[in-house]
């Protein structure tokens, strides 16, 4: 599974082929979540609040470009939040 983005010990990664909807997978040590790309909540697992919170701040600002990477399905690192 590509990795798209590492930040604060939360990892964004993203499955080519992957069921529907359109989703990334966010890990942080033993916690796994799955991410709606459009709506920005969480469709299964869960993460603790705080890096819950940092996810989806992540993906508010690179929404537009993940949409692009799962319909296209060509891998591009983003930026980390910073």
């Amino acid at each position: 599974m590509p990795e798209i983005t590492r930040f604060y010990g939360i990892i964004i990664k993203l499955f080519f082929g992957d069921h529907p909807p359109p989703h990334f997978h966010a890990v942080y040590g033993e916690y796994i979540a799955l991410f709606d790309i459009n709506t920005l909540n969480v469709i299964e697992g869960d993460l603790p609040p705080r890096a819950r919170k940092l996810v989806v701040e992540w993906a508010e600002n690179y929404q537009t470009e993940l949409k692009t990477i799962w319909e296209t399905q060509k891998f591009k690192k983003l930026p980390p939040l910073e």
